[in-house]
């Protein structure tokens, strides 16, 4: 067995405690014997809800030996609130023990800077390997299986039962509903998330009428059609085969609904998810998608919030086709030309009354976005990035959202912000540039639908329907703002060395078959932060110079790493992308830092 670097693992601390444990609380040494996986995670963030679903098949393969414990670490102060992370572990269907963490202090105990991460801790209490980002559960199959023999033979393995405790179920029509639409017989259609199913609800919008779907996840189509976590739906016009379209999260795909019959048909996404160097565009049911949130139609085509790349696509029923219409996989928030801009998590949308405009709640960013028909541009009315955020009325240039992920078209050329992780309903005038409150002490709004005059909320983690009359004045409500409490890193002006740190899993090697097997993209916000090395090349190690009359900024860093099979018996070896996106708040000081080491995977 091939040595490997051990750092003694730090003790698992959090001031929220612990979940699906039973009430018990845990410490390193309840897991001495067993290989335990931390993963760093927030629940807002598409990329830790990718790999909570990549560890699903090895936490049933390797139950009696791994333990995985998810670390709670909040970028929003939304997600320091306890019961939110509660409904989170609930809404994900999270089944392994999670430590509640709001104040980052395991997260500084083991120097992350990035969500997701995960980290490796042998039988023996030390951290063997540690992984950024997305693509890394057959490495981490790989170290697993590695460990077993090891451990085994040293006789510190211990096999058996780990410390979960499934939590008692709640009963209820709607569980963790995304978003609703309304019927032209005056029903409502709703994205029934948490039980994997469509529900159609009469007009008082609680008398459940017929369900589509069994409730199991699934890719299914058909009369007894299985969805996975589907988010949001939108009306085709007349003339079309199917009469809704489903933005079906996890099973990354698009599907039709007929309403007549219930049945359901897969119309975009081939079940995988989208990754760097897939396909962009194509006949619809032979491109990977990435995590679809809403679909709106606009401009002849359905538009889709793909959250899981950062990006806005459109799906042609005509034609059968889909592609990229807006975004370059950067987060970020760039305004301009449509395949110029930068978004993070798209993840609502609404058309204006005219068509001219498609509005984008960019949640992320806590901002409010459109793209304009007549110009295919991106623009911003509210939000200045990715780490600003709060509850603050006012002029659009100063007012602050928190993780919105819905927007409503109101009568009088409005829109109405679902602000999720405020708990409230908001409302932005293009006319005045003013932005107001319309409802408060709702729980996580996701989405709203008009109805003679009344709007009615999905309030999701209250799994219901809530009709409100729109008020003619708004609500008052205290200003706060907010930053992340991500720590900034202390980096000097002038040089720093920028080191993506990546080691191939055992067994494998970098591909580079067809060239570079590697890509680093560096830009900074603002701009004038890199005096030089921003941009794309393939090397992942790179000097940048960082201005000295900038005093704070993000560094954003994308890196990409393909690997292979390293064995020349393999006609056809398997092949693997890991990839990551970090932003990285720094601050400029004269005795900072020279060298930033970022682990995309493996030991720095």
């Amino acid at each position: 067995m091939a040595s490997r670097a051990r750092v003694r693992a730090p003790e698992l601390v959090g001031a929220g405690g612990w979940l699906n444990t039973g009430g018990k609380d845990l410490t390193l040494a309840d897991f001495r014997g067993k290989i335990t996986v931390l993963d760093f995670w927030t629940f807002c963030c598409i990329n830790c809800l990718h790999v909570l679903d990549e560890l699903r098949e090895l936490e049933e393969e390797h139950r009696d030996t791994v333990v995985i414990v998810g670390v709670h670490s909040p970028k929003f102060v939304h997600e320091a609130d306890h019961q939110a992370v509660v409904d989170a572990v609930a809404r994900y269907e999270v089944h392994h023990p999670v430590l509640d963490d709001p104040a980052l202090a395991t997260w500084k105990q083991y120097a992350v800077r990035a969500w997701p991460t995960l980290v490796v801790i042998d039988p023996e209490g030390y951290v063997v390997a540690q992984h950024a980002g997305e693509g890394h559960a057959h490495a981490i199959a790989k170290l697993v299986a590695e460990l077993e023999a090891e451990h085994e033979a040293k006789g510190t393995l211990r096999r058996g039962d780990g410390p979960y405790v499934a939590p008692e179920p709640a009963a209820g029509d709607l569980k963790f509903p995304g978003k609703a639409l309304r019927l032209p017989n005056g029903h409502f259609l709703v994205a029934d998330s948490g039980h994997h199913s469509l529900v159609e609800l009469a007009q008082d919008g609680e008398t459940v009428v017929r369900r589509i779907g069994d409730g199991q996840r699934g890719l299914v189509d058909g009369t007894s059609p299985r969805f996975s976590e589907p988010q949001s739906l939108a009306l085709l016009p007349e003339g079309h085969e199917y009469d809704v379209v489903v933005a079906d999260t996890v099973n990354h795909a698009l599907r039709g609904v007929r309403l007549a019959d219930g049945s359901v048909t897969t119309l975009a996404g081939t079940g995988r998810q989208w990754w760097q160097g897939s396909a962009t565009e194509g006949p619809a049911r032979e491109v990977d998608l990435s995590s679809p949130w809403d679909v709106a139609w606009f401009d002849g085509r359905v538009w889709v919030a793909m959250a899981g790349v950062h990006q806005l696509w459109a799906y042609d029923p005509e034609a059968g086709t889909v592609g990229v219409a807006a975004g370059t996989t950067n987060e970020g928030l760039v305004d301009g030309p449509a395949a110029e801009a930068w978004f993070a998590q798209p993840s609502g949308l609404a058309v204006s009354a005219d068509g001219g405009k498609l509005w984008v709640a960019d949640s992320e960013t806590s901002a409010l976005r459109f793209v304009s028909r007549e110009t295919m541009t991106v623009e911003t009315a509210v939000g200045t990035g990715l780490f600003d955020f709060g509850h603050r009325d006012g002029a659009a240039d100063q007012a602050l959202f928190q993780h919105p992920l819905g927007v409503t078209v109101l009568p009088d050329g409005s829109v109405a912000v679902s602000d999720t992780y405020n708990h409230a309903l908001r409302r932005f005038d293009p006319a005045s540039g003013e932005v107001t409150t319309l409802a408060t002490d709702l729980r996580e709004p996701s989405g709203a639908v008009l109805v003679d005059g009344d709007i009615v909320v999905v309030e999701s983690a209250r799994h219901r329907l809530t009709r409100l009359r729109l008020p003619e004045e708004a609500v008052r409500v205290e200003s706060v703002a907010h930053r992340t409490q991500r720590a900034a890193t202390e980096v000097a002006p002038g040089a720093l060395r920028l080191d993506v740190v990546f080691e191939a899993p055992s067994g494998q090697k970098l591909d580079e078959r067809y060239g570079p097997s590697t890509r680093l993209l560096v830009s900074a916000t603002p701009p004038e932060l890199l005096v030089s090395g921003a941009g794309a090349d393939t090397d992942l190690s790179r000097e940048l110079v960082l201005s000295d009359r900038v005093t704070e900024g993000v560094l954003h860093v994308s890196a990409m790493a393909a690997s292979c099979d390293d064995d020349p018996e393999i006609e056809f070896p398997a092949c693997h992308v890991h990839q990551q996106d970090w932003g990285v708040p720094v601050k400029l000081v004269a005795d900072g830092v020279r060298r930033l080491p970022l682990v995309l995977a493996g030991m720095e």
